[in-house]
């Protein structure tokens, strides 16, 4: 397992979702929300301000595939956030496959008692920690960094 702070992001239309890892890589807990600001300027600048904090090694960005795991407008809005965040952070990003962690992020929040109102504000935090925790259950297990690398082919020219 490689030692460092990694961010998980999880990309919606109105709030980007961060949560951050311990530097062993061992447990994944949630940082903030962030406003989604369609120019970028607003949540970019804040997510740059906690890797200016965190230092951390990555980034993962939560890939949201269909079911059947074809792309949707969410994954190329996911993907489109995650290479300009390569183009911003001079910072590894990665995707990772987060098919239902906001399923099991209201899931999770509901059974600790928070109501459907007062899930809104923190279930971006939640989802970004169930993506970061999978993925640094992924790397423990097989020994590779988990999903893919924003590839220059993702960078819009």
């Amino acid at each position: 397992m490689r030692h460092g702070v990694r961010l998980g992001i999880d990309v919606g239309k109105a709030r980007v979702g961060v949560a951050r890892s311990d530097s062993h890589g061992m447990l994944a807990t949630p940082v903030e929300t962030v406003a989604r600001d369609a120019g970028g300027v607003t949540d970019f600048a804040r997510i740059a301000a906690i890797c200016l904090e965190l230092e951390p090694i990555e980034i993962v960005v939560g890939l949201p595939l269909a079911l059947s795991g074809s792309h949707t407008a969410s994954t190329n809005d996911a993907v489109e956030f995650a290479a300009a965040l390569d183009r911003a952070l001079d910072i590894p990003i990665r995707l990772v496959d987060e098919r239902l962690s906001t399923v099991s992020a209201q899931s999770a929040l509901r059974a600790s008692g928070r109501k459907a109102k007062t899930q809104r504000p923190v279930i971006d935090q939640v989802a970004a920690t169930i993506i970061l925790q999978h993925a640094l259950d992924t790397e423990r297990a097989s020994g590779m960094p988990p999903g893919s690398p924003v590839e220059p082919t993702e960078r819009p020219l």
